[in-house]
């Protein structure tokens, strides 16, 4: 069975390591239609709404370890009252940050897949472990890879199956699963699937050196694909427009997002859309259209939290923003 490394929200990071950089090392790898998840209980996180648009089933193996993070807060409190217990927060807070910033650095697939980045993982967990003991301190990092490793026998998967995992559990559970070997991405160049994906991530982030007016330009001319919906690219250049307090802009885009959301690109998205339109109507003076769309959130099956913490918001009081800004021409 192959793992394949997953960064979680660092994926948004990465313009040749992103969602669609792993739904193109899959397809690339020969992975068949499913994928056994190894990795975090975020609902936000970017791949299961990628990994579904692009036609892979998710096999859940791993467990809730929720309760372990908030035992590993627990211990952070404990030891920050005592001068030695400071001592050992800060060592470990050194390793975090030397990890980080390793992830942060831009990263190809041959790179999350090298020898490097995996013994940087393997150093981190040991200096964590180090400073804190295996337990609370690691959130139970070596029981929870024991578990994961259970889990995957237990599941006996077909040996065509690929794994997702953390790319920080990937030493681990190497070693604790027979049979197991890490995907070798050295020869995957990224595609179209990526560079789409790319240039969402990007106009999500709004960057300072960025230039908005082609970043907006190109948002409006490209069409989509499984991964990167033709929706997400509109509604990313509403997330622009709105950036630079062009209401009437944003609003366009925010409707021609709506207009083409078809059920088949994630579960996020059409939150995402509708809660922002709801917004945007709103600091139009169109109240009674915004509080039915801020309705159409709270209707949908599935919406990210933060789409429905605006709607419920945009219900109660109406939503208001800065017009003018920046230029988009």
């Amino acid at each position: 069975m192959l793992l394949l490394p997953d960064l979680g929200d660092l994926l948004r990071l990465h313009p040749q390591y992103n969602a669609g950089t792993v739904v193109e090392a899959l397809r690339w790898l020969g992975a068949p239609g499913r994928v056994a998840w190894l990795s975090g209980a975020d609902p936000d996180h970017p791949l299961r709404d990628a990994l579904p648009a692009a036609g892979y089933t998710l096999l859940e193996l791993a467990p809730d370890w929720s309760w372990a993070d908030d035992e590993h807060a627990e211990l952070g409190r404990f030891l920050a009252q005592y001068p030695q217990g400071r001592e050992r927060l800060r060592a470990a807070a050194q390793a975090e940050a030397a990890f980080a910033q390793q992830l942060s650095a831009p990263l190809t697939p041959a790179q999350v897949t090298g020898p490097e980045l995996l013994a940087a993982a393997q150093a981190y967990h040991a200096a964590k472990a180090q400073a804190l003991d295996e337990g609370p301190g690691t959130r139970w990092q070596a029981r929870r890879i024991a578990e994961l490793a259970s889990a995957l026998a237990e599941a006996a998967l077909p040996g065509d199956t690929v794994a997702l995992a953390a790319l920080d559990d990937l030493p681990g559970l190497l070693a604790a699963c027979p049979g197991t070997r890490l995907a070798d991405l050295s020869g995957l160049v990224p595609g179209e699937s990526s560079r789409l994906r790319a240039l969402a991530d990007r106009a999500w982030q709004l960057h300072e050196e960025d230039d908005l007016a082609t970043l907006y330009a190109a948002l409006l001319r490209e069409e989509g694909d499984a991964v990167t919906p033709t929706a997400e690219l509109r509604a990313a250049a509403a997330h622009l427009a709105l950036a630079t307090g062009h209401l009437s802009a944003a609003r366009s885009a925010l409707e021609d997002a709506a207009h083409r959301l078809s059920g088949r690109e994630g579960r996020s998205l059409a939150g995402l859309v509708l809660a922002r339109l709801g917004q945007v109507r709103d600091a139009q003076g169109e109240r009674e259209l915004a509080e039915r769309t801020y309705r159409a959130v709270l209707a949908l099956a599935y919406a990210p939290a933060v789409a429905t913490e605006a709607a419920r918001s945009g219900l109660e009081r109406p939503f208001m923003i800065e017009t003018g800004g920046g230029d988009l021409s």
